[in-house]
């Protein structure tokens, strides 16, 4: 390909909102175009590249079995309705109506299709384990898309559904699409950290991210130096800072008060003192001392609540019929206690998970002073029971703690779990940050950012069930197939790659991903030199080499910037004086990978040769 054939606008000044290596080299390297905020077009060159890590992810997904379909991108909204998703995905779903009236969904994510497909075609366990993909255009209304096509609110992913009889079928599917993407992402040259991660709105019982380290990335990881422990902040857990009874029993908590002789709970006055910082100091002890307790209103909650403390009144919010056993009911809000020690943080996403809710927020004012009875500052677990109490295991340990008392200018100090309180559900919430012990080992924790590319759940009947897949087991007894769920962004994924490989200059493309394997710059586009470029041209297209030629009457530097501006991983370049031999009268050609700052003279005869074998090379040793 002739560069004066092809359409490569290149620029050399910095797109005034591209604040991220990868967005900066792309405009610039006239990969991609702005059309509005979130919204990308590929050019050419972009597209190249795109296209083969298109091809690496199919070629990969069909090795494991999976088979590659074409569903729509706008999806019925009744799909969405059976599954429940419809009120609970939020904002970001983009909901339309035809001209019917008929509501529909420009998908975000595939689910429901997918699902819907097999519901209609599935029969028999012997159809089964099945799993399908695609590579497809997705669609999520971002309240503030950033950072280029890293995150943009159309966007393009594969993602993988599986169905499965048993567990142990949709184990087996998940560890064969946990070794695919880490073989993606090796023949991108990528370096991923897979990390256990919460499955959000996506349900299920078990999830992995694959992360890659950003100094712009979304993620909090939490990484263990001694070990092999890696977790999203949003799951991951540390090894326990206190002596606790694991299993939150409340008689051998209060068991243990007694036994240490812990006073009885005795009231405090705290005249405008409502903090955790104002409470240290006024009683002059420290955080860990205290039982923190915050009010959370849960959205759209599907958990057994009959039996809940205060729960009773839930009744009247009409709630619709769950998913799961007959007792478990989705209610479209209810309010919650939770409790922690007061040095700690509340994790949010570990408490959505938890409730099995679309979501939780802080209860505003209101509904505090209406729960607790008293004003903001002044929440505590003892003599709470208008709403379910959950406590984390760090206030569990606590036996003689100081919380709030549910009145205004008072706590209560000698507070004791089983003796003062009990919780409706112990479980845990806390945030983890660095310097927290790892589980597996003890050793201190650090922080990472990252950005996902990949992640992979485990959905269970999740959405099965709800939309009614069913096929005839062994002894013709009707049964819900499990689920698996495999999503990797494929803009994300290239846009990483060049936040990894780059320099000064522009991209260092990976021999994988490149546009194109070699860059052929004329000093001069005539005479002998457009003949011998020509020729190399030729010759490598012969070949299936990809080739770019540069025969713009431009300047060499302006060639020399633009070739590594776009990356291509290697630049012959053709002049008279070499091409004249000096003293040993052969014919040579300059030749530089774009990696490494020096050149070397090849024969003429030879360069051909020459860079095939280093193609190869480069390929293998990423495709192994």
């Amino acid at each position: 390909m002739k560069i004066s054939e092809a359409f490569i606008p290149t620029l050399r000044e910095v797109p005034a909102d591209a604040v991220i290596v990868s967005h900066r080299l792309m405009f610039r390297a006239g990969m991609i175009r702005k059309l509005s905020n979130g919204l990308f077009s590929y050019l050419p060159l972009g597209l190249r590249s795109y296209r083969k890590l298109e091809q690496i992810v199919r070629e990969e997904m069909d090795a494991t079995g999976s088979l590659e379909i074409k569903p729509t991108v706008i999806v019925p909204g009744e799909l969405w309705k059976e599954s429940g998703r419809w009120d609970a995905y939020g904002d970001a779903l983009m909901r339309i109506k035809n001209r019917t009236g008929a509501d529909f969904v420009v998908s975000p994510t595939a689910e429901e299709a997918f699902t819907y497909l097999v519901r209609e075609e599935l029969s028999s366990y012997r159809q089964l384990p099945i799993s399908l993909y695609q590579i497809n255009t997705k669609y999520r209304d971002e309240v503030r898309p950033r950072y280029g096509v890293m995150r943009g609110r159309e966007f393009n992913m594969k993602d993988a559904y599986s169905f499965h009889t048993n567990e142990a079928s949709l184990d087996e599917t998940y560890r064969k699409m946990g070794k695919a993407y880490r073989r993606v992402f090796k023949r991108c040259d990528l370096t991923v950290i897979p990390v256990q991660a919460d499955s959000g709105a996506m349900g299920g019982s078990g999830s992995e991210e694959i992360m890659v380290e950003s100094e712009i990335g979304d993620n909090t990881l939490l990484l263990c130096g001694a070990c092999d422990y890696a977790a999203n902040v949003e799951k991951a857990g540390c090894k326990p800072d206190y002596e606790f009874n694991g299993d939150g029993d409340a008689k051998a908590a209060a068991a243990k008060a007694a036994a240490a002789n812990i006073p009885q709970q005795e009231k405090i006055d705290t005249p405008n003192v409502k903090t955790i910082e104002e409470l240290c100091a006024f009683l002059k002890t420290d955080a860990k001392s205290f039982i923190k307790t915050l009010i959370y209103k849960a959205i759209n909650v599907e958990l057994d609540l009959s039996k809940a403390p205060g729960c009773a009144g839930l009744e009247k919010r009409k709630p619709s019929v769950g998913a799961g056993q007959d007792s478990v009911q989705a209610y479209p809000e209810a309010f919650f206690a939770v409790a922690i020690r007061g040095d700690l943080d509340i994790n949010e996403t570990k408490l959505t998970a938890l409730l099995k809710a679309a979501g939780v927020t802080l209860a505003d004012e209101t509904d505090v002073c209406r729960i607790t009875n008293a004003p903001v500052g002044f929440a505590g677990p003892a003599g709470l029971e208008t709403v379910p109490l959950i406590v984390d295991p760090s206030a569990a340990a606590i036996s003689d703690g100081i919380c709030g008392g549910l009145a205004k200018d008072l706590h209560y100090k000698h507070v004791a779990y089983g003796r003062d309180f009990n919780a409706w559900m112990v479980a845990d919430v806390r945030t983890v940050k660095a310097g927290d012990l790892c589980p597996q080992c003890g050793a201190k924790l650090y922080e990472k950012k990252g950005n996902e590319l990949g992640h992979i759940f485990k959905l269970g009947a999740k959405y099965s069930k709800p939309m009614n897949v069913t096929y005839l087991d062994e002894d013709g007894k009707s049964c819900v197939p499990v689920m698996g769920c495999y999503g990797l962004g494929l803009d994300r994924t290239l846009a990483s790659i060049i936040e990894e490989h780059h320099d000064d200059d522009g991209i260092l493309w990976p021999m994988s991903v490149a546009p194109y394997q070699v860059i052929i710059v004329p000093i001069k586009y005539e005479g002998s030199v457009k003949q011998t470029a020509d020729g190399l041209a030729a010759a490598f297209e012969r070949m299936k080499v990809e080739c770019l030629l540069d025969d713009r009457d431009e300047r060499p530097g302006v060639k020399f910037k633009d070739a590594d501006l776009i990356g291509i991983p290697l630049r012959i370049v053709v002049g008279d004086k070499n091409l004249a031999g000096g003293e040993d009268k052969v014919p040579k050609v300059e030749l530089k990978h774009r990696k490494e700052k020096t050149n070397r003279l090849v024969p003429l005869e030879k360069i051909v040769d020459e860079v095939t074998g280093l193609i190869h090379a480069e390929l293998a040793g990423l495709n192994n």
